[in-house]
């Protein structure tokens, strides 16, 4: 009987023991939205880290002082997607319409250069409504240094969520059409994959193509890039990757290359290409107006 007791009170300790280890060994149960938005934020995290590079601001001389009279907007604030205030520096068409340009950045932030640039587009398509969104939250960098503080400190999900209130400021009616420069034109790709079958026309200069498959697949518009051969982000053979990948994808990608330097196209970098930037936006127009 001794024995049979002490049988039962070992198998009982046992049980409990392993019913212990099990509770410690179990893992929460991952919510499969955390993974798609892991997956989504990979190629901006990618470009975080690389524009918080000395190399990459090797790349990024000074611009020079640009003193803009009469420009065309004003600035504005919109509801970003995560609740909060967004600025932008808007031009609304002057007549009433449904097509919208998102303009987007370089690293430096909103400054007069990209506001010239958004009064430079409006003033070739007029019948568009002009958004050049403000990524850094009213912080505008002079110097490589400072770009790269505001860099570090980006937040990709602030800038996803502003992104997207642009979209929803737009209207669900809305075409929507992008251009960026460098971080903008990383940012002018995603805003295609955001804005879904909204999405009617994409121009890149210089920017970080994305690399998810699955994303490319979902785009729904045209995409024009330009890219400089003598530009190391990205490089050129990130170039070659980013057109296989969309044919892969059976996506409509249409690259322009250029014997040019990263910036070419900002009058403000003394990397300015004259030539390559006056081929590049004959063509930008071209493009949207195509579309």
């Amino acid at each position: 009987m001794k024995k049979l007791l002490f049988g039962l009170l070992i198998t009982v300790a046992a049980a409990s023991l392993l019913s212990w280890h099990k509770e410690k060994t179990q893992f929460t149960p991952i919510d499969k939205a955390e993974v798609v938005e892991c997956l989504n934020m990979e190629t901006q995290q990618a470009y975080k880290l690389e524009a918080s590079t000395t190399a990459f601001a090797s790349l990024h001389p000074v611009p020079l002082k640009v003193n803009p009279e009469n420009l065309l907007g004003k600035m504005m604030q919109f509801d970003a997607a995560d609740g909060k205030t967004a600025n932008a520096y808007f031009i609304p068409a002057k007549k009433t319409t449904k097509k919208w340009l998102i303009v987007i950045q370089e690293w430096w932030g909103l400054n007069d250069n990209i506001k010239l640039e958004a009064d430079k587009y409006f003033s070739a398509l007029g019948d568009m409504n002009v958004i050049a969104v403000d990524m850094y939250d009213g912080k505008v960098a002079a110097t490589p240094d400072s770009a790269m503080k505001l860099m570090r400190g980006a937040d990709m999900a602030r800038m996803t969520a502003i992104i997207q209130g642009a979209i929803k400021k737009a209207g669900s009616e809305a075409s929507i059409y992008s251009v960026g420069w460098c971080f903008g034109g990383m940012w002018s790709l995603q805003t295609a994959i955001l804005a879904g079958p909204q999405a009617k026309g994409t121009i890149m200069y210089y920017g970080r193509p994305e690399t998810n498959m699955d994303k490319l697949k979902s785009i729904k518009c045209d995409i024009i890039g330009f890219f400089g051969n003598l530009d190391q982000s990205p490089s050129p053979a990130m170039v070659n990757d980013f057109e296989k990948n969309m044919k892969e994808a059976g996506k409509n990608l249409s690259v322009n290359r250029y014997e040019a330097n990263h910036g070419f196209a900002n009058p403000s970098n003394p990397s300015f290409n004259p030539t390559a930037t006056a081929d590049a936006y004959t063509k930008a127009i071209a493009f949207l107006k195509a579309h």
